[in-house]
């Protein structure tokens, strides 16, 4: 065993700090004022800088060629060493201090208010076993919540919980409790309710790893949490807050923000595994399928087309880039045919190419393939349909070869979105060797998890090689840190139970505070039996507020979920998912935000309201963006609901128009209809008005909610919503503040960009709780008042005051110009008196 309880030696090299101890050695970088980097390793020396993960790095990397146009190389802060006192050592980065103690060796990370942040654990803080395991120890205190950890299972918060980092093909899983399951991000946010500090911990390390929050206990220690992995360096990014909005900010600012998905990736994706797997005229089952959600008033954009298309004809086992023609007949056709419709089509690929595929040759001959250990064959292992070889996505050849196949077989027909499934690499055996862009220098069990990611960056570069203006629409099943750079992702073969309805919940919260915004789970279960109508449609009213909103099914029990699977329930998931379309712009506002800040599109109440300690556990309730709480029905036969509501604002139930103050435990009557959502002070929700099908609608008519009582801003994106254009300033963001005093509401408008809106005509409803305005001016112009509820729905401009709803309506049309305001004046009108 090597412990490091000593520290032998400290030199400044100026852009880093090299530092010798009686067990490791480290090198630590300043790389800005929020992140501080700790590499530590137990070999003799410093292996060469290899991460696909990193796009903010200070040091060259042999991945710099592949990542040249996402990674920013940006000058370290310079050391400066200070030695406080004999053996106490402190550098600093502008806003953290980084003390440094010789005997016994350990390190602690101080924020500028004095509170010491994070701490190794004495004695004991970066250790090597005799099984050549490395761990980093860390000092717990009283008052810790941990959060993040990618893709897990369980309640938000991981306290006292043990969690193993790999990558596996989890059917069917526990959503309480299975672990792991199928992306591999070693980050967490920590979360002192004690000083309301935030800060989190990335290890920079792909090797299979565990995490225990406290859930391992010793006598003869401090209170401590680890990681532990079964090789690699302790590479260990030191992530800032103090908010825990800063903290994932800083973190995306590490490992790259989420990708800018077409707008319609934001619909309801239709999919089962039933269509695919018909002995033939599965073509027109599809096509069937979305005609039916038009006759049933659902909308709906595209398919997720399960892999049956790829059966061999002879043998029925998957065979990718290649159709199987008694099932589809005419792809092309096929492709036309929902491209009419206003529907995409996803096809899944897979990874692990079958010996018996008629492609196997190609791709060896390419040398597309995972080696074996002795680097002279190419590795076969088990897949699904039998023995194959893995594509090896660390290979510029096996990227090429791989892209050249998805080109001539799929994009050539005008597809722009893949599938990306089965792609945890896990059956490979681990002492199998990868290229690693012509190092040859790693096992499988180094780099397992990276493949998934860079199989997602490879079908992004090769959709955007195929048609440079189309914008890639990627969806993955596993993934490491870095994965929302390239796609959407979603939690795999969920079992179909109530626990899953629920406890999927904090799974897609967790992960958009590991920094991928757009994740979704199976609504109404892949796998097990039907879910009862309850079930469904409970779970497609959660749904519909995950960014990835896909109906898939692989029942167990010969049936096949769809919206009508129920007919006298259909109304309920038809309500449910037309709900889902009247929120695509603020949807796709929140998408951009995820874009530029890396800021999640579910978020959990914490992440809102770090000042409220009750809402630190909080694991169902969620927002969507800031301004909506959401408290779905999760749970059986439920007749009321106990709905917490957060310290700080107040709360306008959409339902039944009462306000809330917050910090208090409402109930409220529930039926199979609803779905309780609650506005916060201060909300700016843009809506659409009667969208059915994003592909093919243009959204002329907006309609923006405002809840005025508490000064606002929010930010509605606009592009064509298809292109590549935005990335050349080819889009529109319309600033929106709110401005609110006794007497009256001022919102501004303030636009920046070149993309000309689609908006013909405006629609304001906003909340007045006291009074209804006297006068509404927009742009300068007096609108006309109507009592008349009719005869304001024929008018182009004018407003009406809603009595029930406690709303003036204020319609207009949309002003050619830049800047402008829209008054709602409150000015009491005596009507009685003669003075």
């Amino acid at each position: 065993m090597k412990n490091s309880t000593k520290l032998l030696s400290i030199n400044n090299q100026k852009d880093y700090l090299d530092l010798k101890t009686n067990g490791a050695q480290f090198r630590i970088y300043l790389l800005d004022q929020n992140i501080i980097r700790i590499r530590g390793t137990f070999d003799d020396e410093f292996s060469p800088e290899e991460s696909y993960a990193l796009v903010k790095t200070a040091w060259d990397d042999q991945t710099d060629e592949l990542m040249k146009d996402e990674r920013q190389r940006v000058k370290p802060i310079p050391i400066k060493l200070n030695e406080l006192e004999k053996g106490h050592f402190a550098i600093n980065n502008g806003h953290y201090t980084l003390h440094i103690y010789a005997e016994p060796f350990y390190m602690e990370v101080e924020d500028e208010n004095g509170n010491v942040v994070h701490k190794d654990l004495p004695k004991r803080s970066y250790v090597e076993d005799d099984n050549g395991r490395r761990t980093h120890y860390s000092q717990m205190g009283d008052h810790e919540k941990f959060y993040g950890f990618g893709e897990k299972s369980g309640p938000l918060n991981k306290y006292r919980r043990r969690m193993r980092m790999h990558n596996t093909d989890s059917l069917g899983w526990d959503a309480k409790k299975s672990d792991p399951l199928y992306k591999m991000i070693p980050f967490y946010i920590d979360f002192n309710t004690d000083s309301n500090v935030a800060y989190g911990m990335y290890y920079n390390n792909s090797n299979d790893s565990v995490f225990d929050m406290d859930c391992e206990h010793s006598n003869y220690w401090l209170r401590y949490s680890y990681f532990q992995t079964d090789g690699g360096d302790l590479d260990v990014f030191f992530i800032g807050g103090p908010t825990i909005k800063d903290v994932v900010e800083h973190y995306t600012d590490l490992t790259g923000k989420t990708v800018m998905m077409p707008k319609s990736s934001l619909g309801y994706m239709g999919s089962t595994m039933f269509y695919s797997e018909l002995e033939e005229g599965d073509d027109d089952a599809i096509v069937n399928f979305v005609d039916t959600c038009k006759k049933n008033d659902i909308p709906c954009d595209g398919f997720f087309l399960s892999s049956g298309y790829t059966a061999g004809e002879n043998d029925g086992k998957r065979y990718y880039f290649h159709w199987n023609k008694k099932r589809f007949p005419d792809p092309q056709k096929f492709i036309n045919d929902l491209e009419e419709r206003g529907a995409l089509v996803a096809p899944n690929i897979k990874p692990g190419i079958l010996t018996t595929h008629p492609l196997d040759d190609d791709f060896a001959k390419e040398c597309a393939y995972v080696k074996d250990r002795n680097n002279d064959k190419d590795q076969v292992d088990q897949y699904w349909g039998g023995p194959a070889h893995f594509i090896d996505f660390t290979s510029k050849d096996g990227r090429r070869a791989w892209s050249k196949h998805m080109t001539d077989s799929l994009l050539k027909l005008g597809i722009t979105s893949i599938w990306n499934d089965n792609n945890e690499y896990e059956t490979v055996d681990g002492s199998a060797l990868v290229d690693m862009e012509g190092a040859k220098d790693k096992k499988m069990s180094e780099v397992r998890p990276l493949m998934s990611t860079i199989m997602a960056k490879t079908a992004h570069t090769a959709i955007h090689s195929y048609n440079p203006n189309a914008r890639p629409y990627v969806v993955n099943r596993a993934g490491f840190a870095g994965i929302q750079r390239y796609a959407q992702t979603w939690a795999g073969d969920n079992f179909t139970s109530w626990d899953s309805v629920k406890y999927n919940i904090p799974t897609i919260l967790g992960m958009g505070l590991s920094g991928v915004a757009n994740q979704g789970c199976d609504i109404g279960g892949f796998y097990g039996p039907l879910p009862e109508p309850e079930l469904f449609v409970r779970w497609v009213q959660n749904g519909i507020f995950q960014p990835r909103f896909s109906i898939h099914s692989a029942n167990n029990d010969n049936t096949v979920t769809e919206p009508w699977t129920y007919p006298a329930y259909t109304k309920y998931i038809a309500q449910a998912i037309q709900l889902r379309y009247k929120l695509v712009p603020y949807f796709y506002s929140l998408m951009y935000e995820a874009h530029v800040t890396g800021a999640p599109i579910m978020r959990p109440l914490v992440y809102e309201f770090q000042n409220d300690l009750k809402v630190a556990d909080e694991s169902f309730e969620f927002m969507l963006g800031s301004s909506l709480l959401v408290a779905n029905v999760l749970d059986k036969g439920q007749t009321e609901k106990d709905i917490y509501l957060p310290v700080g604002a107040t709360w306008l139930d959409l339902h039944t128009n009462q306000v809330y103050e917050g910090g208090q435990t409402i109930t409220i009557p529930v039926d199979l209809g609803s779905i309780p959502m609650f506005l916060r002070s201060g909300a700016i929700i843009p809506r659409a008005l009667n969208l059915m099908n994003i592909h093919k609608q243009t959204i002329d008519k907006l309609d923006i909610l405002i809840e005025p009582t508490e000064d606002s801003e929010f930010t509605l994106y606009e592009d064509d919503g298809e292109s590549m254009a935005y990335q050349d300033g080819h889009f529109l963001q319309t600033h929106i503040t709110t401005k609110f005093d006794p007497e009256g509401v001022l919102i501004n408008f303030k636009r920046k960009g070149d993309y000309p809106t689609k908006v013909k005509v405006m629609n304001l409803s906003v909340y007045c709780p006291r009074m209804a305005p006297i006068n509404v001016v927009v742009a300068d112009k007096t609108l006309h008042r109507y009592l008349n509820a009719d005869e304001y729905a024929k008018a182009k401009n004018g407003w009406y005051f809603d009595g029930v709803t406690r709303q003036a309506k204020v319609r207009y049309e949309n002003p050619d110009v830049n800047d402008y305001q829209a008054n709602l004046e409150f000015t009491m009108k005596d009507l009685i008196s003669i003075q």
